[in-house]
């Protein structure tokens, strides 16, 4: 990701999914406008998610990904629907992709129940509609296949797809967005680009913090650089909040930790205090009472939709016992260092407030395991470098499991006994406690 691209925690995910040899690799590559995807008659020929992060007109910003068959057999056959499973969980958007000589299949129909129980609006490409009488010469001048053009009126019909009437379209659901397409002539590309775009219904309404503060406020963040630090530049969550404050034409007074008595004194009645997690007990002991503070992981939750369960889930961390189960979840990889919040901090300050042995387990990236049964409590991060549907789908099976929930900021504030206070900048929630 560059400097000036937007996160794919922030991107609306579009999947393409269906059987083996639909033409879904084929049809990505025709969107995008590029070899994204390896394409082949070899059934299968897909075998991991491929992702590719662009601009898709008229949407903006977007993370395509291309996915294996769903049909796909034999043991790794089975992994790879997995991942295709996966997958689902942070799609905004479904393709359902299916070859229009075949028409819905069972398999189709199972993807079509998925995106129901996940309410993932979906749309079915019916793909490889030129496979009768393509001319040649049209679109693609190179292509070998296709038939010889006699413009006869009959063939001119057919030139470029097989009429929706032609499809076999039973048991479709009533209301199914549905469209012919070629990958191979392009036809209906670009109406399919806009048939996605009408789909998804923006939420753009959130904000980080804009709709707490006005302009020329004074914001204070604090931000320590320690040995866990990325180097050279600060995390996503810090960047998102400065780039919120700087658009609420207020003013982002940034700090490390242990300039920020200074820092007051110099801007003794700033709007707010917000800080990283980890500096939690160190500057609620500066901030006066009167002046809010939070963190940034906290935002994120309200941001990432997930703060009313975080609070709620945060009580489990005072009933734990010897023994209990307690994963520590990053949405990121990345390499843990000495002084490392989740595998270090956090676990640390888990046993010092609880005097408990617990087992702490850690998973990162996509590995949060399906069955979370044998776990006491779930302990995520901000979530800031995926998407909101993909940290509510982690949530939900969750408290599907009956498991608490919470998250970095909310679980530290509780445990240096100022989650009340760091939560009063949202009053709605503060009755949780």
């Amino acid at each position: 990701m560059g400097l000036n691209d937007t996160p794919s925690g922030e991107r609306i995910h579009i999947g393409f999914f269906g059987k083996r040899n639909a033409g879904k690799s084929s049809l990505v590559n025709a969107i995008t406008g590029q070899e994204l995807s390896v394409v082949s008659d070899i059934k299968g020929t897909t075998t991991d998610p491929v992702s590719k992060s662009m601009e898709l007109l008229p949407l903006g910003p977007v993370v395509i990904t291309d996915t294996a068959g769903f049909d796909d057999s034999g043991k790794l056959g089975e992994m790879r629907i997995r991942k295709t499973k996966q997958i689902l969980n942070k799609t905004d958007i479904a393709v359902l992709v299916v070859d229009s000589q075949e028409g819905i299949s069972d398999y189709d129909n199972e993807l079509i129940r998925l995106f129901e129980s996940k309410n993932i609006p979906y749309i079915i490409a019916y793909n490889k509609s030129d496979i009768e009488n393509v001319p040649c010469g049209t679109i693609q001048p190179n292509n070998s296949n296709c038939s010889t053009w006699n413009n006869s009126s009959e063939q001119k019909s057919k030139m470029f797809h097989v009429e929706q009437s032609e499809m076999k379209t039973k048991n479709v659901p009533r209301g199914t967005i549905e469209i012919s397409v070629s990958a191979l002539t392009h036809y209906n590309i670009h109406e399919l680009k806009e048939k996605i775009a009408n789909l998804y219904i923006s939420e753009n309404k959130k904000f980080i913090l804009r709709d707490l503060i006005n302009p020329e406020d004074i914001i204070i963040l604090v931000t320590p650089i320690d040995e866990s630090a990325p180097k050279g530049r600060l995390i996503l969550p810090q960047q998102m909040t400065i780039r919120d404050i700087l658009d609420s034409d207020a003013i982002a007074v940034v700090t490390k930790e242990f300039q920020l008595a200074k820092t007051l004194q110099k801007f003794p009645a700033p709007k707010m205090v917000i800080t990283d997690s980890q500096a939690f007990g160190y500057v609620s002991k500066i901030v006066p009472e009167n002046i809010p503070l939070t963190s940034f992981s906290i935002l994120m939750a309200r941001y990432k939709g997930f703060l009313q369960t975080a609070i709620k889930g945060a009580s489990a961390i005072q009933n734990l016992n010897d023994g209990d189960n307690i994963l520590i979840s990053e949405a990121c990889t990345h390499h843990r260092q000495c002084g490392d919040i989740g595998s270090i901090k956090l676990p640390a300050l888990l046993k010092n407030f609880t005097g408990k042995s617990l087992n702490i387990h850690l998973s990162s990236g996509t590995d949060l395991p399906d069955d979370l049964s044998g776990f006491n409590l779930i302990i995520h991060c901000g979530g800031c470098m995926i998407n909101e549907r993909e940290l509510t789908s982690r949530m939900n099976s969750a408290i599907q499991q009956n498991i608490p929930f919470t998250n970095y900021g909310i679980a530290i504030a509780l445990m240096n006994g100022i989650l009340k206070r760091s939560i009063q900048i949202f009053p709605d929630m503060v009755s949780l406690l």
